[in-house]
């Protein structure tokens, strides 16, 4: 998960200001986390909190958390849709297809020991605000490949297994979407870049620089790529540091205890 919040910290000071510059400055004075840090910390509370529990109970808890982040760091950056849907006293979904449903699902991707129930847990966190068809299709696709990566899989079968199942294009290479790639705040035209970012990366590292570099949405392309590429490769020490650092202490708090709820949930699972 933290990887996730590191590529968002990293593509911020770039979302409004595109670079295509693969050796751009990888953390400046204006990086910080955005909406997507915080609502990843939010999905990771809820989904421990009701770990085990049903659909209605585990729902419930997304829009607590979710709200209750939201209204707490209230200048992050969220969509105008998603801002609304912070502040109102019974929040619905509202058939979004944008790529928020994709940028917080990391934690989805950590936490469950099978494929089918990874796929569930990630439709649950898109569904309560991102309920059309693509914005849970995307977020499935983050979370699934999160899961691959970390359960073993090589890169050509988490490939294979987003492009049947999700019918992405991933037969693309970044350098031939780069010149005419714009910012696009939807699933279709971010996912998919997002996960080839991460299949052309040769570390973390790389995968970061790969997505930012892009441009577009870069923090929430970084954020998605990040999130996989950890999974996959683990992360710099450094990185870690830097990405903790940048967060307040609650923050800080939540990032631990899912580290610590990862691991006793694994225990208990072998």
């Amino acid at each position: 998960m933290l990887g996730a919040i590191f590529g968002d910290i990293a593509g911020s000071a770039y979302e409004f200001d595109n670079t295509n510059d693969y050796h751009f400055e990888m953390l400046t004075k204006w990086s910080r986390p955005t909406d997507d840090s915080y609502m990843t910390l939010a999905v990771a509370q809820a989904l421990m909190e009701t770990y085990g529990k049903d659909d209605a109970v585990t729902e419930k808890a997304l829009v607590v958390r979710m709200q209750d982040l939201g209204r707490r760091y209230p200048y992050a950056g969220y969509g105008g849709m998603f801002a609304r849907w912070l502040t109102v006293d019974d929040p619905q979904p509202y058939n979004s297809f944008g790529n928020g449903s994709g940028m917080r699902v990391s934690p989805a991707g950590w936490l469950y020991p099978t494929l089918d129930q990874t796929l569930h847990a990630a439709k649950l966190t898109a569904q309560v605000t991102h309920n059309h068809p693509e914005g849970i299709k995307g977020a499935q696709a983050v979370a699934a490949a999160i899961f691959l990566a970390r359960t073993g899989k090589s890169k050509e079968e988490i490939r294979a297994y987003i492009e049947e199942t999700f019918d992405y294009d991933l037969d693309r290479t970044l350098d031939s979407i780069r010149p005419t790639y714009q910012f696009y705040e939807i699933c279709q035209k971010s996912v998919p870049e997002a996960i080839i970012a991460f299949l052309e990366g040769e570390t973390y590292e790389d995968v970061i620089r790969l997505a930012v570099s892009l441009g577009g949405d870069s923090d929430t392309i970084a954020c998605m790529a990040g999130g996989i590429a950890e999974a996959f490769y683990g992360m710099p020490e450094e990185f870690k540091e830097e990405a903790l650092s940048r967060l307040d202490r609650p923050m800080r708090d939540i990032v631990h205890e899912f580290r610590r709820f990862c691991h006793a949930v694994s225990n208990h699972q072998k």
